[in-house]
C-alpha cells in the first residue's frame, strides 16, 4: 500500500508546492498543469502559490503569450505555457467539433453558410482585434440569429461556433478584454505563427501526448483519474496511458517510467510548508476526488456544499479555496471584501507559519482585487461559505 503521506507530499513536489527558485509563469504551467479559469482567481493564485509571481507580472506573462487562455482537454478554458499551446489546443479540438455537428443536424447549418462565416471572421480580425458584439456588426448577415431552438442548445447566434472552430483549429486566439486573467470578457485576435498543426492529428497520439502532460504533474494517478481529465473513453485512456510509459506502483496508481527510482527514493519533508491555493487548482482538480488529499479525521470536518454544509471527504470538488501543507488539505478559506481579509479554518493547530502564509495571501488578493471561485461568484453569493468558516473556527 501507498503511504498517503509520502504520495500527498510528492504530489505537492511535481505540483510545484515546495520551496524552490522562482520560476517564471510559463515555467509553473508547464511544471504543474495548466491553470483552470472561468472567471475564477485560480490563475493569478495558481502563480502566486508556486513562484511568488505577482498580478502586474502575470498580466504581463499574458499580453507577451507566455502564456494564453484557451480552450483544452473537454473543452474547459485553461492558462497554459507556451511549450503546451499545440497540444491543449488539439485536445480541445473534438469538443468543438461537438456543437458544429448539432447545429447541422438540428438547425439548420450548411457547410456552406458556416465556411462563410468562419472566412469572414478571418477577414474581420485581420483588420483589428475585435469583441464578439464588434465582430457580429462588422460581418452582419454573415451571422445567423438562431432563435428559441438555438437557445435550447446553448446558441443564440452561428458566432460562437466559427470563434470555437477557428479556435480548435490555431487560427484565432482569444485575448481578455481588460488584460485581467479573472474575467471572462475577450477581444478575439488573428493567432500569426500560430504552433498549432493544420492538418488533422491521430486522436491516439494526441491522447498519449496529453497522457504524457498529466502523469508528469500530477503522477500517481489512476487511468480513471486521467479519463476523467481528458473526457475520453475507457478504452482510450487506456492506450494512452500505454503510450505515456507509465508504470503501476501499487493501488491503480500509474507513474511515468522516468519518474520511478525518484519516486522510491523520495522522503516526505519534516517540516510545514503551508500555501493557500484556489478551489481550482491543479493540485486539487487534475483527480477530481478529496478523500487522497485528506486525513481519515479531517474527511468528517464539514465544509461548503452545493446546497450547505457537508462532511469534506464526500465532495468530488472544494466549494471553498484549500490550505495545503505538503499536499495535504489543512484547512479552507474565502475572501471577505467588504473586510478585506481572509476567513479561515483550519484543521490543524495554527502556527506562525500557517498565520505568515495567510497574511502573504491576504496582501496577494487585496492587490488582485478579489478571490473568486468562478465567474458569477461575489461577495454576495459566498455569504454562507464564509459565515460557516466562521462558525467553525471559532469552535
Amino acid at each position: 500500500m501507498v503511504h498517503p503521506v509520502k504520495l500527498r507530499a510528492w504530489w505537492a513536489r511535481c505540483q510545484g508546492l515546495t520551496p524552490a527558485p522562482k520560476k517564471s509563469a510559463r515555467a509553473v504551467l508547464a511544471s504543474a498543469g495548466w491553470a483552470r479559469s472561468v472567471g475564477s482567481v485560480n490563475p493569478y493564485l495558481s502563480l502566486f502559490s508556486r513562484a511568488g509571481i505577482t498580478r502586474d507580472e502575470a498580466e504581463f506573462a499574458a499580453a507577451c503569450m507566455d502564456i494564453q487562455e484557451l480552450p483544452a482537454a473537454r473543452g474547459c478554458t485553461y492558462y497554459v505555457g507556451q511549450e503546451d499551446f499545440a497540444l491543449a489546443t488539439l485536445a480541445g479540438r473534438k469538443t468543438a467539433e461537438t456543437p458544429i455537428r448539432a447545429a447541422r443536424k438540428h438547425l439548420g447549418l450548411t457547410d456552406e453558410e458556416f465556411q462563410a462565416l468562419c472566412e469572414g471572421v478571418i477577414e474581420a480580425l485581420a483588420i483589428d482585434e475585435m469583441d464578439p458584439v464588434e465582430l457580429r456588426q462588422r460581418l452582419g448577415s454573415k451571422v445567423r440569429d438562431l432563435g428559441t431552438e438555438g437557445k435550447k442548445r446553448g446558441l443564440s447566434t452561428t458566432m460562437p461556433l466559427a470563434l470555437g472552430w477557428l479556435q480548435a483549429q490555431g487560427a484565432v486566439r482569444r485575448v481578455p478584454a481588460t488584460g485581467r486573467l479573472d474575467q471572462e470578457r475577450y477581444r478575439y485576435a488573428l493567432w500569426t505563427n500560430s504552433p498549432v498543426p493544420k492538418a488533422v492529428q491521430d486522436p491516439a497520439w494526441v491522447l498519449g501526448e496529453l497522457a504524457t502532460a498529466y502523469f508528469r504533474w500530477i503522477g500517481p494517478a489512476t487511468a480513471s483519474q486521467f479519463q476523467a481529465f481528458a473526457g475520453c473513453s475507457a478504452t482510450d485512456a487506456r492506450a494512452a496511458c500505454e503510450a505515456a510509459h507509465v508504470v503501476s506502483i501499487g493501488d491503480d496508481l500509474l507513474l511515468p517510467d522516468e519518474q520511478l527510482e525518484a519516486w522510491q527514493a523520495f522522503e516526505a519533508p519534516s517540516q510545514p510548508d503551508y500555501r493557500l491555493v484556489a478551489s481550482l487548482d491543479s493540485h486539487l482538480l487534475l483527480r477530481r476526488e478529496l478523500r487522497s488529499l485528506l486525513e481519515p479525521v479531517d474527511a468528517e470536518r464539514m465544509a461548503a456544499g452545493e446546497f450547505g454544509p457537508v462532511p469534506s471527504g464526500h465532495l468530488l470538488d472544494l466549494h471553498s479555496h484549500a490550505i495545503l501543507d505538503r499536499g495535504r488539505i489543512v484547512g479552507l478559506w474565502e475572501f471577505d471584501p467588504a473586510k478585506s481579509e481572509i476567513v479561515w479554518y483550519s484543521f490543524v493547530k495554527p502556527d506562525d507559519a500557517l498565520r505568515h502564509a495567510v497574511a502573504k495571501t491576504r496582501e496577494f488578493v487585496r492587490e488582485v482585487g478579489d478571490a473568486r471561485s468562478f465567474s458569477l461568484d461575489s461577495p454576495k453569493s459566498r455569504t454562507n461559505k464564509i459565515e460557516l468558516l466562521r462558525s467553525l473556527s471559532a469552535t
